[in-house]
C-alpha cells in the first residue's frame, strides 16, 4: 500500500537516526488494517512524535489510526485514555502496544478553527480540561508530575544547548526555579489524572458539539500543570498572561502560583524542545514571549 507520510513526522525520524521505519510503518499500517478490518484513507499532517492515519471500521464508523514514530512509547498515552473512558478525551477502540499502535474515536475539527474569539477558546480549554481530571492513586502505573519536573529539569539545559541557545539564559533559570518549586509541592494524596498538552489544536468537536482532547501525555499530578498549559497557548496574542492565569484560577479554585509556574515550565520546555526539531514559527514565538516575561533581550 502506498501511505503518506507528513513531512514533520519525516524529519523527527531522520533526526533519530531512524530511517528503517519510514520503509517499514506502511507494512504495520497494513497488517494492522487485515487483523481489525480497517479501510485506510489518508494520513493526518500537523504532528510530530505518530502518524495519524483515518481509517473506518467494518461497519463504516470512522476512526483514526495512531503509530507512535520511534522513542515516542505510546503506553501511558493508552492508559490515560482507559482512564479517562470518553470523558474529556478520545475514546481508545483497539490498542497494539507491541507495534505502538491505538485506534481512536475519530473527531471533527479543532478547536481552533471553530471559534474565533481567542478568550473563549480559553474558557472551553479550560472547561475540557476539568471534565477530565479525575482521582489516580501511586499505583496506576502514570508518571507523576514531580518526575515530569524532574525530567525536563535534566533535559532542559542540554536540550537549549543543542538547540543553538535559542533564549536567555535568563528564561532557562526561571523555569529551572519553576520546576523544582513544582517538584517539591507535587502530592499523591491531590494528584489527578492530566491530560498535559491543553491547546486549541488539540481540542478535537465531538458530534454533540462539545470538545475532547486527543494526545494525552498522561500524568498523575496537580490541575495547575493542565492549565499551565493554557496558559502557554496562543504565544503572542498580546493579552496579559497573569489576567488569563487569574481567570484560569478563579475558574477552577487551582493556586494561581501553580498555574502561572506550570506555565513557565511549559513555555520554556516546549519552546525550547520545537526549535530544537524545527517546528516553527512555534518554538520562537513561545521563546519570545519567555524573554519578555524575564525582561531579556535578544540572545
Amino acid at each position: 500500500m502506498r501511505l503518506e507520510i507528513p513531512d514533520q513526522i519525516r524529519r523527527t525520524v531522520l533526526a533519530d537516526g531512524d530511517v528503517a521505519w519510514l520503509d517499514e510503518v506502511a507494512g504495520v499500517v497494513e497488517a494492522l488494517a487485515r487483523e481489525w478490518g480497517l479501510v485506510v484513507g489518508t494520513s493526518f499532517a500537523g504532528g510530530h512524535a505518530a502518524l495519524v492515519v483515518a481509517v473506518r471500521l467494518v461497519d463504516g464508523t470512522p476512526a483514526v489510526l495512531k503509530i507512535g514514530v520511534p522513542g515516542r512509547d505510546v503506553g501511558v498515552e493508552a492508559l490515560a485514555l482507559r482512564l479517562a473512558g470518553g470523558e474529556g478525551c478520545a475514546r481508545l477502540l483497539r490498542e497494539d502496544l507491541g507495534r505502538q499502535a491505538l485506534l481512536l474515536e475519530r473527531l471533527g475539527a479543532p478547536m481552533f478553527d471553530v471559534v474565533a474569539d481567542p478568550v473563549r477558546r480559553i474558557e472551553l480549554l479550560c472547561e475540557v480540561a476539568v471534565r477530565g481530571w479525575r482521582p489516580v492513586g501511586a499505583g496506576v502505573g502514570l508518571p507523576s508530575g514531580a518526575e515530569l519536573a524532574e525530567r525536563y529539569a535534566a533535559r532542559l539545559p542540554g536540550l537549549w544547548d543543542e538547540a543553538g541557545r535559542p533564549c536567555s539564559m535568563a528564561a532557562v533559570a526561571d523555569a529551572l526555579e519553576c520546576m523544582e518549586r513544582r517538584r517539591v509541592a507535587h502530592d499523591d494524596r491531590t494528584a489527578v489524572l492530566v491530560h498535559g498538552d491543553v491547546h486549541e489544536m488539540n481540542a478535537l468537536q465531538a458530534s454533540d458539539g462539545s470538545y475532547k482532547l486527543i494526545d494525552p501525555t498522561g500524568w498523575r499530578a496537580e490541575p495547575a500543570c493542565d492549565l499551565g498549559t493554557i496558559v502557554r497557548s496562543n504565544p503572542g496574542l498580546g493579552d496579559d498572561l497573569h489576567q488569563r492565569t487569574e481567570r484560569l484560577a478563579a475558574r477552577t479554585g487551582v493556586d494561581a502560583t501553580a498555574i502561572w509556574e506550570w506555565g513557565t515550565i511549559h513555555r520554556v520546555f516546549s519552546g525550547v524542545y520545537a526549535c530544537s526539531i524545527g517546528f516553527q514559527p512555534f518554538g520562537e514565538q513561545l521563546l519570545a514571549e519567555a524573554d519578555r516575561l524575564v525582561g531579556a533581550g535578544d540572545s
